[in-house]
Formats: C-alpha cells, structure tokens, sequence
C-alpha cells in the first residue's frame, strides 16, 4: 500500500517521543500489505475499526489512534489524523469521516 504521508506521522512523533517506534512499525507494516478490504486490514492489524469512511488504527499499545482513510482499489492510505488517546476521545476528528 501506498501512504500519503509519513510527514503526518513524522509531525506527530516531534511531539511524542515515545510515538515514534510504533508509528515506524505501522508504516512498514502497511507499506508491505496489499489489502483488498477491511479484512484484510484486521487481519494485519486486529484491533483496527470503521467509522464511516475512514479505518482507525489502534497504534503503540493502544497508546495512540491512527486515523486514515484507505482505497482498496488505489492501493493508497491516507493518513487523515494521528491523536493521543485522550486527543481521540474528544471526537473532533469524526467529522472527516
């Protein structure tokens, strides 16, 4: 899979220190994947959910939520959010989806 952009993860982890190991995890994870649909996305990654039109990914022992939206056909993921828990649960991010 193809993702737009590593910047956002990059952007995230200047501020979380402790963030950046999980989220490089994430990005060679996805980069290796060719997913189809949302089961082959669970199948990667189990704890990962829908909203509407974008998958949220549980990242860094659930420390972190990955927000992306992704195109099965494009082969691409677009990196929409990266939260904290606590920013995550302010539900913000929801009208993106």
């Amino acid at each position: 899979m193809r993702i737009i952009s590593k910047r956002a993860l990059r952007e995230f982890w200047k501020n979380e220190a402790f963030a950046e190991q999980p989220l490089e995890d994430w990005y060679r994870s996805v980069r290796k994947a060719d997913w189809e649909n949302f089961a082959d996305i669970r199948a990667t990654f189990r704890h990962a959910d829908v909203f509407r039109d974008c998958v949220i990914f549980d990242v860094g022992g659930n420390n972190y939520r990955l927000i992306a939206k992704v195109r099965y056909q494009r082969k691409k993921v677009f990196v929409r959010f990266v939260l904290s828990h606590s920013d995550y649960d302010k539900d913000k991010w929801k009208s993106d989806c």
